[in-house]
């Protein structure tokens, strides 16, 4: 039987407040405002999955959403996908509902999930394929561009199996970036790769969304790889998921070799300890906290 989403969440379900907060047009690029999402449970109950949610990313932003598993980060992030709708707030994206998925917003799953039938260059086209947007030579031309920019030019005709855990990844994040989205929603993508692989991926990632000039929505376990990508950490708690704190990550980019610097490591320490404190329930939302 499957989950069955509610589609409108009673006033008396939510636990927590919300305050609103000014918005300017930049920050509204991405705008979730007091989102919830629940589930039908077991003998008519309700699960609350995410609570009262207050997020808005600017164009352009990197945000990493980190938090505990089943704290309902990935539950935000499909319904920023548009496949769930949340029950109660709104959100939205160019100040429009987000509603269904639409080609402004591209996902990067935890598993690559290409073709084994086709070779990485068609792989990386089955998404122009199947949109209609782009087909034969232009379809060929734009992933042979989205290869090279993920440095697997030199791949383009080598199947699935030939390949690394990391270069399926690469493959799968040109995948997502051949549509031209304007959002990348990211779902953990380097989990399932060894350490050094996924310092080496989250190097590029960056510099691949300095580049292709995408917005980008991270979720991660991973507390060092939140502060090495983001420009703003935002802190789950436990479920229901809330963001119980917003950490502005101000260390300059590039940032390959600032794993070890003092001001980094200061910041893994703090994200750390709101987190710590978040599992175990101690929320608090005094909001942005810049060191």
């Amino acid at each position: 039987m499957g989950i069955v989403q509610v589609s409108a969440l009673p006033d008396s379900v939510s636990v927590a407040g919300s305050a609103p907060r000014a918005q300017d047009a930049a920050s509204n690029y991405l705008h979730a405002g007091a989102v919830s999402i629940a589930y039908a449970g077991s003998g008519g109950s309700i699960v609350l999955a995410i609570d009262h949610i207050d997020l808005s990313v600017a164009r352009g932003e990197f945000v990493c959403l980190l938090g505990p598993s089943g704290c309902g980060k990935t539950t935000l992030l499909n319904a920023v996908a548009g496949f769930l709708q949340v029950s109660s707030g709104e959100l939205t994206l160019n100040r429009t509902p987000i509603d269904r998925p639409g080609p402004d917003r591209a996902m990067v799953f935890q598993q690559p999930a290409l073709l084994p039938w086709r070779d990485v260059l068609h792989n990386v086209t089955y998404g122009l394929e199947m949109s209609g947007r782009m087909r034969g030579r232009d379809a060929v031309a734009r992933a042979n561009s989205l290869l090279k920019l993920v440095g697997l030019a030199d791949f383009a005709r080598s199947f699935p199996h030939q390949l690394s855990g990391g270069m399926q990844q690469r493959v799968n994040l040109a995948r997502a970036l051949a549509v031209e989205p304007e959002l990348l929603l990211l779902d953990e993508p380097f989990a399932s790769v060894d350490a050094q692989t996924r310092e080496t991926l989250q190097v590029e990632l960056l510099a691949i969304c300095r580049r292709a000039r995408v917005t980008a929505l991270f979720v991660t376990h991973d507390i060092g790889e939140a502060v090495f990508l983001a420009d703003r950490v935002c802190i789950f708690s436990r479920r229901p998921g809330r963001i119980v704190r917003e950490v502005r990550v101000q260390l300059p980019k590039p940032r390959d070799d600032v794993r070890l610097e003092p001001e980094f490591l200061a910041y893994v320490k703090e994200v750390a300890g709101v987190l710590g404190s978040a599992g175990n329930g101690q929320s608090r939302s005094e909001g942005t906290q810049t060191p």
